[in-house]
Parts: C-alpha cells; structure tokens; sequence
C-alpha cells in the first residue's frame, strides 16, 4: 500500500512539474499580443464513478466518452476563460475517488481555489458521502476554497435516489453552491464551471485590492448565486463561508 501511494505521489509531483511548465511556456508566447492574467487551479472530487472526469472532459473538450473507464491517479485538463476581460487560464484536475487514493490530499489540494465536490444523483451512499468529502476540503485546502457541490446525471431522472430538496438543504447548511449536471448532454456544466471561476476571481481581485490598500481584513462576505438545475428552476444558495484575511 505504501508503494503505491508514494507512487500516486510520484505522479502527481511530475503532473505538476509538466503543467507548471506548459503553462509558463502558454503565458510567454501566447498569441503574441493576448496573455493569461490569472491561473486557476480547481479539483474535481467525489467518490468513484460519479462522473468527475465525464464532466471535466464535458467542460474542456465538450466530449463524452461512453466507454470511459475509472481514473488511475492523477489526471489534469485545461482550457482558456474570459472572465469580466481577464483572460483566465482554468487548470483542472482530476484524481481517483477510490479510498485507495485518499492519501494524496496534501498534495493535490495544493493551490486549489476551487473545488467541484461530485455526486451521483441515482446513486444515495455517493450523497451520503459528501460530507466525508467537505471535511477533507476543509482540512487540507485553503480555507477560502470556492466549492461547488455537483449532482450529477441529471438526465437519469427517472432513476433519482437524491431529491434536490436533500442537495439544497445540505448546500445550505454547509455554505456550498449547488446545481444540478448532466456530462452526457452538457446542461449546466458551462454554468456550474463558470460561477466557479467567476466566484474566484471575485476572490481574488478582493484580495489584490485589501493587500493594494494596505489592508488585513477578517474576511469578507461572499454571497451564494442562482444557479439553474437540470429542471430549469433556480436555486438560491445561502452566503458561503467567511474568506480567510488577506495573505500578502
């Protein structure tokens, strides 16, 4: 076992190394005149089988593979926002929700200013471990983390174990946003991505602007969003957790 989790470490450093540089090398040549303003790290979690890395590929390459299998390890992708004229670079990552691959928390939770925690709407013990899921965010990722919590195959709606009531309540009370997915027709993973990156760059120009003025603030508050689900109503998400001070 400890063979193998150092191995799973392994990977992840040398998917660092080789993205961290890719990156360096987009920034530098990128177009020639356009260049990347901000890179974003977010990870996608859950337990196994929920459809992270369906969703991932959904949102980066609007593709769905029907034969895709478990991912082993680490996986990252990427793709290129604008955000209120800020051109973002989103870097994704993706790893096994197998209990086998719990270890590498530390380290791959390492500069996420994001999550997109995942469950499966037609399946209860993936809900039901949500919570397991939030408390290891909290415990090693950064406490100002913008988290969305995912339902997804949404489009299996006839096999529904999890009622959206049950997501909302929990959503609430946990400070989470919440929408409901569908990686194999696409509806709302744009959107869900998007208010992500979009909550963290609001984030993060809040704390350029306090470390600009000078100022150490005890945090701020951030507001939770309407987020459409798969039914097309709009869910309104209480105020999300208190951001952490300033750490310029």
């Amino acid at each position: 076992m400890n063979q193998e989790m150092n191995g799973v470490e392994a990977e992840l450093t040398a998917a660092e190394r080789a993205e961290s540089e890719r990156v360096r090398k987009e920034i530098s040549v990128m177009n020639g005149h356009e260049r990347i303003d901000y890179v974003f790290k977010v990870v996608v979690i859950g337990d196994s089988a929920v459809g992270k890395t369906q969703i991932l590929s959904r949102f980066t390459k609007n593709e769905f593979c029907f034969d895709s299998k478990s991912t082993i390890g680490v996986e990252f992708q990427t793709r290129t926002l604008t955000i209120q004229g800020k051109l973002i670079k989103a870097q994704i990552w993706d790893t096994a929700g197998q209990e086998r691959y719990r270890a590498v928390t530390s380290a791959y939770y390492r500069g996420a200013l994001g999550a997109m925690l995942v469950y499966d709407i037609t399946k209860r013990r993936t809900f039901d471990h949500v919570a397991r899921w939030v408390e290891e965010l909290r415990t090693h990722a950064d406490s100002s983390i913008v988290i969305m919590l995912i339902g997804n195959k949404a489009d299996l709606g006839d096999e529904r174990d999890v009622p959206t009531e049950d997501a909302v309540e929990f959503a609430e009370e946990q400070g989470l946003f919440f929408s409901e997915t569908s990686a194999f027709s696409g509806d709302n993973v744009d959107t869900a991505f998007f208010r992500v990156f979009e909550e963290i760059y609001g984030v993060v120009s809040k704390k350029a602007l306090e470390c600009s003025n000078g100022i150490k603030s005890n945090g701020v508050d951030l507001k939770g969003a309407k987020i459409d689900i798969i039914s097309g109503s709009d869910l309104e998400i209480s105020e999300i957790k208190k951001l952490s001070a300033c750490s310029c």
